[in-house]
């Protein structure tokens, strides 16, 4: 995790400093493994106005602490993804609760592992894994996210 994170702040470092970005008005995304990490970002209080995870993990060595989460978080998960537990899923509402955080899990009905992948019903068959592209779920997460952004960059 520290060097995650260390690699995560170079990036944001950097992508503050970009003339089109407003630095007051971040949020990160991520997919599977960068869904992980966003996840553990928003644990750590990173600074961020929102992250969202698609079909990332959920499981964490490092539990939010009450109050220590800062940005809003929207989940996108896979309702028939083997590699989200219903234990996991549990734990992570149950810290998200006792963190006090502002959060949206989301289950997709029929969407797997990588359900936003359009390549992932032949990567799943070349390495044998229980991943499959699902449109319905992948353009319905895209336009949970957008509704996502919207809320929480709402002008005041």
């Amino acid at each position: 995790l520290p060097e995650a994170k260390n690699r995560f702040r170079a990036a944001y470092d950097v992508l503050r400093t970009q003339p089109t970005v407003n630095p007051g008005k971040i949020a990160a995304i991520g997919y599977c493994f960068g869904g992980g990490v966003v996840l553990e970002m928003a644990r750590s209080g990173f600074d961020l106005n929102g992250v969202v995870s698609f079909h990332g993990s959920l499981a964490t060595q490092n539990p939010a602490k009450s109050g220590s989460v800062q940005a809003a978080i929207l989940v996108c998960n896979g309702d028939d993804d083997p590699f989200t537990t219903p234990e996991q899923i549990k734990a992570f509402n149950e810290e998200m609760i006792n963190a006090k955080a502002n959060f949206e899990f989301i289950s997709y009905p029929g969407a797997k592992h990588s359900f936003t992948n359009p390549d992932a019903d032949k990567n799943g068959k070349e390495f044998n894994l229980p991943l499959a592209y699902n449109k319905a779920a992948d353009e319905q997460s895209w336009k949970d996210m957008q509704s996502f952004f919207n809320e929480i960059f709402k002008k005041k």
